[in-house]
């Protein structure tokens, strides 16, 4: 198989809800907090695009799906996690309103090439495809881990324990084109995928017995096997993480203005500890990085 392995360690690479404010402290109903030193900076107020700042917010899509990057809170409204609250934290550096959409993960990229949303924040790994329909603000680190069933009863403990297997996985993830590669390696007794539009949805597969394994980005399938809600029903077949990589906010190719401010607002962040507090919050700190970067993920290393 074609898939690139690395140790858990490996890994550290270093709604419609208004946000603004302090960014909001870890649990289930998403109650506000202050996060270390977020101070409004005029110089990065001004240099956001002219027509961002005549409507006075940033409109970013997001999947609730997602925990703990984003789910929806108790009141089945409110989007609520990790990064709702680095979206918050930087409207108060940016002294805007930054405003997470609930949308379709698949599409968010061309929705936001339209102009229906000024970015994603949706634990959208960087790539090389990705970069040829949007510029990315470089925020986290993470590999894909193998979710499966209390218990484990197939004895799955690695990609090619999915050989002759159905695998449910959410649409246009990098999961998707984890599993295409990892086919190579089944010979003639393929893994079956089997595309969701959300990651609930995928989940609800496994839940059920419909499918053997949900592939996830690492920080979500590790909170859904320690979460009091979700842990009797699945773990992780290993701790492995596969092809660890660069998460970004997304924005349209060629608006410069807005990815460069929002990129030195997250430089910002990290450089008050605002950032690292945050991580902390929601058990995020293994996939902390050191600085913001532009399109580091796909090869362009452009630090801030």
């Amino acid at each position: 198989m074609n898939a690139v392995k690395t140790a858990l360690a490996a890994a550290s690479v270093l709604l419609v809800v208004a946000t603004t404010g302090c960014a909001g402290a870890r649990g289930t109903d998403g109650d506000a907090g202050a996060a270390g030193d977020v101070a409004f900076d005029q110089a990065l107020h001004d240099g956001l695009p002219q027509d961002v700042r005549d409507r006075g917010t940033i409109r970013l899509a997001t999947d609730p799906s997602y925990p703990p990057m984003e789910s929806y809170g108790t009141d089945g409204r409110s989007i609520i996690g990790f990064e709702p609250d680095l979206a918050a934290a930087l409207g108060e550096v940016l002294g805007i309103k930054v405003e997470m959409v609930a949308a379709d993960f698949d599409s968010s990229l061309d929705e936001t090439a339209k102009g229906t949303y000024d970015g994603v924040l949706s634990a959208m790994t960087d790539t090389a495809a990705r970069e040829k329909k949007a510029s990315f603000v470089n925020y986290f680190a993470a590999g894909t881990s193998i979710i499966v069933q209390r218990g484990n009863a197939n004895g799955v403990t690695d990609l090619k324990d999915l050989c002759g297997r159905v695998v449910a996985v959410e649409k246009g993830t990098v999961q998707v084109d984890l599993l295409e590669r990892s086919k190579r390696g089944c010979g003639t007794n393929p893994i079956t995928v089997r595309t969701y539009k959300t990651n609930s949805d995928a989940l609800l597969q496994l839940r059920t017995g419909r499918a053997v394994a949900v592939l996830s980005d690492y920080p979500t399938a590790a909170h859904l096997t320690t979460d009091q809600r979700t842990r009797s029903h699945f773990q992780l077949a290993s701790t492995v993480q596969y092809e660890p990589g660069l998460y970004g906010l997304a924005v349209a190719l060629g608006d410069t203005a807005l990815r460069d401010t929002l990129r030195d607002a997250l430089d910002r962040l990290i450089r008050s500890g605002a950032y690292a507090e945050l991580l902390e919050r929601w058990g995020l700190t293994s996939g902390a990085v050191k600085a913001a970067s532009v399109n580091a993920g796909g090869g362009e290393d452009t630090t801030g």
